[in-house]
């Protein structure tokens, strides 16, 4: 895949809008500030597009990919944004790496640990501002932001 990939994902009070540019893209933040939100609700639209109060907005089509069979659910996703949230620790693996570098899908990792076996880019490592806090009756509006700046 090449090129960047807007994506916005929304529910009723909550709602993500991010632009992914690179094949590994690194989220990371404090407790609390939407990430492991940002990939449940993925997997909520994921599981049942139909009936599921989430939205997802996007040319490519999204996946989560965790557990043990990791391996197996990858060889079966092809053409996608594939969301791996934090706690699934093949991420840090060479097996993991190999593995990735011969897809052509785009890897959104949300992680608080350094992964040295992937070769992202600076660039694309991110946080999440977000407008408000959980058990407001506001809509919060989240995106992501640069955490080390325009280079």
């Amino acid at each position: 895949m090449k090129g960047s990939v807007k994506i916005s994902v929304q529910a009723k009070r909550i709602r993500f809008d991010f632009t992914i540019r690179r094949n590994l893209t690194i989220v990371r933040g404090d407790s609390a500030t939407g990430k492991t939100t940002l990939v449940d609700m993925i997997r909520q639209y994921v599981d049942n597009p139909s009936g599921s109060p989430v939205t997802v907005i996007s040319d490519v089509p999204c996946a989560v990919l965790e557990g043990s069979l990791w391996k197996a659910t990858l060889s079966g996703i092809s053409g996608s944004i594939v969301f791996i949230d934090e706690g699934n620790d093949f991420v840090s693996s060479v097996d993991f790496a190999r593995a990735i570098a011969a897809t052509d899908n785009y890897y959104v990792i949300i992680t608080r640990e350094s992964l040295p076996a992937l070769p992202y880019s600076v660039e694309e490592i991110y946080g999440i501002h977000y407008s408000g806090r959980y058990g407001s009756l506001r809509q919060e509006y989240n995106e992501f932001y640069r955490i080390y700046g325009d280079i």
